[in-house]
């Protein structure tokens, strides 16, 4: 059956590759706005599907669809806040001065759908950043260096990004990334595909 990664982003086909597995890429058009009373992990688990499920309208096999939040606890009695993608070095500097010293947790799902027999497997993986007290003249030099303006929470883990942080808290570090390796090999072989055979 072929493979379909479901994503515009170049981070997941690059933790894809990782797996050394022929796929194809197609960038599901949906509407990703949170709906009202909406949780995080909620939100993410629906985009997983709902983008899968674009994608298996004009393509048939294993469809592979992620999606995923950065939140910021908000306090005790407080929302935790979405950290979106910043955009713009203004917005990213505020992010991050608001990360420094805090633990941001990302919610990463992860839905495969195999178009032939319409099963669907979805999970959403968590993975902590414990940030380090940075100053105001640390973040404006990072964001400067590596302008991750695209990147919810304002950084890149798999470059300097990790100079920022304490520790870093989750199973698998490319849920941080945006793909859940460990959980999509288990799925893949509920699927009767295991990587590691011809």
């Amino acid at each position: 059956m072929s493979l379909i990664l479901a994503s515009s982003s170049p981070f997941r086909k690059s933790v894809l590759n990782k797996l050394g597995i022929d796929f194809d890429i197609v960038s599901p058009n949906i509407d990703e706005s949170r709906k009202d009373g909406e949780t995080p992990k909620q939100l993410v688990y629906r985009l997983a599907e709902e983008k899968a499920a674009e994608v298996a309208k004009t393509h048939s096999g294993l469809i592979i669809a992620s999606d995923q939040v950065a939140t910021l606890a908000a306090g005790t009695n407080a929302k935790d806040a979405i950290l979106t993608k910043p955009h713009t070095h203004e917005n990213a500097l505020k992010q991050l001065q608001k990360s420094s010293g805090n633990t941001v947790t990302f919610l990463t799902s992860l839905s495969l759908l195999n178009t032939n027999t319409n099963n669907i497997q979805t999970i959403v993986e968590t993975f902590k950043v414990v940030f380090r007290v940075l100053s105001h003249q640390q973040i404006d030099y990072y964001l400067k260096k590596e302008q991750p303006y695209n990147c919810a929470g304002s950084f890149k883990s798999e470059a300097l990004g990790i100079s920022l942080f304490e520790r870093l808290e989750g199973d698998d570090p490319n849920t941080l990334i945006g793909l859940p390796l460990i959980q999509l090999v288990k799925m893949l072989e509920n699927e009767g595909v295991d990587i590691l055979e011809n």
